[in-house]
């Protein structure tokens, strides 16, 4: 398996460089369903510090970002109660391709399609480190999580079910 050092530019990766982000790229083999867990083991990674990228939308089909820990679930209840929100639910992934401009599995919340509210789970924060799709299956890269906050102006949610 050759590994590449580096992947090219993508959406989240220019937009990353533009505001002068400081982040690692950690390439992978890409596994269809494989998801956070996959990722975090090929790359020797802690499940937890494996951000997933979901695309979900609120009861009036307004889409929004995710952000939470690889090996959690969303309690999209508890989401939608913190958002002031009557549901929440995962996009199809046709649907969630084209709010994000990225293909399922390649979802990064940098340099989406079209600007969405972003949710983090709020022990995401008190990280270090976290690896986060970089815009591309099978593309990692690793940063400060305060990076989601201030690029993103993504809102600390607590909806982590254990899993």
């Amino acid at each position: 398996m050759a590994k590449k050092d580096h992947v090219s530019e993508t959406p989240a990766t220019a937009l990353l460089r533009q505001h002068k982000v400081a982040f690692t790229e950690h390439p992978y083999e890409y596994l269809e369903h494989g998801g956070a867990q996959h990722s975090a083991q090929v790359l020797g990674l802690d499940p937890y510090t494996v951000v997933k990228t979901l695309v979900m939308e609120d009861d009036k089909a307004k889409p929004l970002l995710v952000l939470m820990h690889g090996n959690r679930t969303v309690s999209t209840k508890n989401l939608a109660r913190q958002i002031g929100v009557k549901s929440v639910a995962p996009c199809k992934p046709e649907v969630a391709n084209r709010h994000s401009g990225y293909l399922v599995g390649g979802t990064s919340p940098f340099g989406t399609r079209r600007a969405m509210p972003v949710y983090i789970e709020q022990t995401i924060l008190a990280l270090p480190r976290i690896a986060i799709n970089g815009g591309r299956r099978g593309y990692l890269v690793g940063l400060d999580p305060q990076v989601c906050v201030q690029l993103l102006g993504a809102t600390p949610v607590q909806c982590a079910l254990a899993e």
